[in-house]
């Protein structure tokens, strides 16, 4: 069993920064795949960014590539995901999963999910 917890969300203006981290805990925790997902409001869960379980491979949403940065520290079992020009529409709460996500962007591939953590980006 992995579990997980988000941290470094909150309310930040257009164009401003943000660092989400995600714990992991659990003996397994670094051979597992990462992901970032997001959810706002009325919407349904959207994929943001994942990486495999050496860090050596990356995934992006269109959407956020370019400015979002996923990386992970497997010494620690932590992942981060730096997020930079942020914009009113990256709104939501975001949720650290890990898995053996065969297909990065499959919200299915992942066994383990954290809370979440709102971010709110004002205009």
């Amino acid at each position: 069993q992995v579990r997980l917890v988000e941290s470094g969300g909150g309310l930040v203006q257009a164009g401003g920064s943000l660092r989400l981290s995600c714990a992991a805990s659990g003996r397994t925790a670094s051979s597992y795949a990462m992901g970032w997902f997001r959810q706002a409001p009325g919407k349904e869960r959207e994929f943001v960014a994942a990486i495999s379980w050496s860090g050596g491979s990356t995934y992006y949403a269109d959407s956020v590539k370019g400015r979002f940065t996923i990386s992970r520290d497997n010494a620690k079992n932590m992942v981060s995901l730096q997020m930079n020009s942020l914009k009113p529409e990256d709104t939501a709460v975001y949720h650290c999963a890990g898995g053996v996500a065969v297909v990065p962007s499959n919200p299915l591939a992942y066994d383990f999910w954290g809370q979440g953590t709102q971010v709110t980006v004002s205009s």
